[in-house]
Formats: C-alpha cells, structure tokens, sequence
C-alpha cells in the first residue's frame, strides 16, 4: 500500500503495477473506472456481477475503484473486496474531488489498452460492459457511449443538458452523460478540469476520434441516493460554456478578444473624429457621447491585449503538451526495452 498527495493505492500482488498511464500492461484488455462515493452498500453486488461477467467474456478485464473520499465504510469494504477479486484493484481520495479527478486517477492507475467509466450505483449492470467495450476492441470505434434506455428521474433535466450540447457541438448522440467506453489515449488529450469527463464526447470527437453509441438498460438504484441535485444545472451550463470557448478559442484566443478589441477601438475612433468634428465646425458637443466613445477606446484596448495575453499563454499550454506527449512516449519506450 502506497499513500502520494493524497492518493492511496492498493495494488493486487498478482500482477504488476505501472503508475504511468500511456504504458499499459498488456494482460489486461479492458480496466473499468468506477468512481465510488459513499457506496459501501453496492459495491459487493457489483463485483459479485463483474465476476459473472468477466468469467464468460474472452476479453481480460480488471475493475478499479476509487474512493472519492467517502463518510462511510466504502474504503474498508473495498480492502475487503481486493482480497476476493483479483481484478480488483483500489484507489482513494482521502477528500472528495468529483468524478473527473477519480476518473484521472484511476487512468493512471489503469492497465488495459480500454478504458470504461462505469457508476458503482448499479443503475448500469456490469454485464452490458463487455458490449460497450465490443466496438473499440474490434477496431470499429474510439469511444462508445451507452444511450439510457428505462425510467430516468432527472429525464427533463437531461434532455436539455442533451439538446443544448449537441446544438453547441453538433455531437451526432443522444445522451452525452452516460456510461461510456474509450481508447486511453482519449485521457490525454482531456483538460484536467472538475467537472469536465461530461464533455469527454465532445472533446473527443473535436480531436478527431470516433464515436458512436448504443441503448443500455437504466435500472433503480440498488441502495443510496444520487449525490447531485439542481444545484448542478448552473454549474453544468457555465460547463457547457467553457467547453465551448476552449474548442473554439482555446488555441487562438486572439481571434475572440482581438477582433472585439479592434472592433470597440475602431468603433470608438472613428466616433471620436465624428463627434470631434462636429464640435469643431458646429460648436456643438454632449458629454455622454464622450463618455461612449472613452469607453469603446479603454475596452478596445483592455480586449485586444487580453486577446495577446491569451495567445502566450495558449503558447506555454501547447508546448507543455508536447513536453507531457514525449515524457509518455520515452517512458513508454523504457518499458519495452525492459
């Protein structure tokens, strides 16, 4: 057992362990990503149905579970498990930090070539994660997503969420926040963000990788309640928001902030020679058209250097990337050669 900044691991002695995550191991083909907060009730019906699962499928898979820093018995029913399963193997935040740092977490930690981030909920069955994985292993897809089919009790909040996306991102699937399998390498191009695995689709597929979907059966949970409300609806759309800002301006935030700056400087110039002109030869000024055109000038400028700012800080975060991508690539190359 090993604790890092928060981060404890425990690792099965029955199979190595590689903390680096574009290295996978290649007896596992397929690591399930549960994030678990306060689940102690589910979690050994859940392995008890991956083991029937994983028992009838060709494929090798392994379940990692991360404690997202649960109040119950979640962390200590999980050591007990780890000594019944050996595909399991568990992580933990001794502070809750959401779903998106569980799910990099156990990235990480994570040794197949396919990733599945599964609910430990039981509203999904462990048994449809073979069909999810199905399509990526067989070279068709590079993420599928699982479409809910049964009664869902946030459906109108969903539907929303839903058509908002796909009209910002025209994403070609019907549910965006649903279980969903993926190719690891997905993982490095998502921002580390809260929040943020909602918009894995969408940032997938704005970097070129494939996805597709298929129905999979919703079921009531089997005990507890969901840890979300309607507090998540603001939250969810200054998501959306943001989302949508850092694939269209992301890499050029010039062309946002430099072509509105140039624009209220322009517009505020020539205003400027406009009303200086009038007063000269008319004799005739307002203080309020003044002020206008003051304003058009300061914010012209405060935008247009943002725009600049933005692109050097665009710079760091595009050179920082590729630092990371050929960090991967030589440790990934050091772990062949051994």
């Amino acid at each position: 057992m090993t604790s890092t900044f928060g981060v404890t691991t425990v690792a099965s002695p029955l199979a190595p362990y590689s903390a680096r995550a574009s290295a996978p191991v290649r007896d596992i083909d397929v690591s399930v990503l549960v994030p678990a907060k306060d689940e102690a009730e589910n979690l050994p019906l859940f392995m008890e149905q991956a083991a029937q699962t994983f028992a009838a499928a060709p494929e090798r898979y392994e379940v990692v579970v991360i404690d997202d820093g649960s109040s119950d018995n979640t962390w200590r029913v999980l050591q007990d498990l780890a000594q019944r399963y050996a595909f399991l193997r568990i992580q933990r935040h001794r502070a809750r930090r959401g779903i998106a740092e569980a799910l990099r977490t156990g990235y990480l930690a994570a040794r197949g070539s396919v990733l599945v981030f599964y609910p430990a909920d039981l509203q999904f069955k462990p048994e449809d994660i073979p069909r999810l994985a199905a399509p990526i292993l067989a070279g068709e897809s590079d993420m599928v997503t699982g479409f809910k089919e049964g009664k869902y009790e946030k459906a109108f909040v969903s539907k929303i969420y839903n058509g908002l996306s796909r009209t910002l991102f025209h994403v070609p699937v019907k549910d965006l926040n649903s279980v969903k399998a993926y190719r690891r390498e997905i993982m490095d191009v998502l921002p580390i963000r809260p929040d943020w695995h909602r918009y894995m689709i969408v940032i997938a597929a704005a970097e070129g990788f494939t996805v597709t979907e298929i129905p999979v059966p919703l079921y009531p949970r089997h005990a507890g309640k969901s840890k979300f409300g309607l507090s998540r609806i603001p939250v969810g759309v200054l998501d959306m928001l943001a989302v949508w800002f850092e694939l269209r301006f992301g890499q050029k935030p010039l062309l946002l902030f430099g072509m509105l700056g140039a624009g209220l400087f322009a517009l505020g110039a020539l205003a400027g020679f406009v009303a200086l002109a009038v007063l000269i030869f008319a004799g005739v000024g307002y203080r309020s058209v003044w002020t206008v055109i003051t304003t058009c000038l300061i914010l012209g400028s405060i935008f247009f250097s943002t725009g600049l700012l933005g692109e050097q800080i665009a710079g760091q975060r595009a050179q920082l990337r590729d630092i990371r991508r050929q960090l991967d690539e030589r440790f990934a190359e050091r772990l062949e050669d051994r």
